[in-house]
């Protein structure tokens, strides 16, 4: 037990504020407007672990940013998440998409994006459902780090890091 423990902590540690962090506004709209790219790992407390590419088509349209999300893992498979994001005040947007169980509000302060939302694991028998909290931090150099703390029944069960580029713009290796 005192190993899965410490997991939990390093896990919960991970997805605390770190120094550096870009000081300028961050919107959506501004950011995932247009093509972005995006290299990101997944990796669970049961060894379970994933390495994807996303290549995101962001449309705004004054009110709503559409953003479809096409990934390809580390084993071939392929899969589109479509993500619609509507602008509700200068701070905040509401978010949803397929595999969403309701909405998420995102709330933006400064550089950094914060919101949670539920997901069946498993869609298709409506099965394994779990808590993604993500924390979107718009770096100086341009990128977005986006660390995820997964949790079932309120415990962590994973992590996901996911580091967004514009294209032209070279990735660092926080997502290994």
């Amino acid at each position: 037990m005192p190993k899965f423990s410490l997991a939990l902590v390093g896990l919960a540690l991970s997805l605390l504020p770190s120094a550096g962090q870009a000081a300028e506004k961050f919107t959506f709209e501004d950011y995932f407007a247009g093509r972005t790219e995006a290299v990101g790992s997944f990796s669970a407390i049961n060894g379970v672990k994933r390495t994807f590419t996303v290549d995101l088509t962001g449309n705004w349209d004054g009110k709503t940013l559409t953003l479809r999300e096409d990934f390809v893992f580390d084993d071939g498979t392929k899969d589109r998440k479509t993500w619609r994001f509507t602008k509700t005040s200068p701070t905040t947007y509401s978010g949803t998409r397929e595999d969403v169980i309701g909405e998420t509000t995102v709330r933006l302060n400064g550089a950094v994006a914060r919101f949670n939302y539920l997901v069946y694991l498993s869609p298709e028998t409506q099965g394994n459902k779990v808590r993604f909290w993500d924390k979107m931090v718009l770096r100086e150099d341009g990128t977005v780090l986006n660390t995820a703390l997964v949790t079932k029944f309120g415990i962590p069960v994973a992590k996901t890091t996911v580091e967004f580029r514009k294209p032209g713009t070279s990735h660092k290796t926080a997502s290994r």
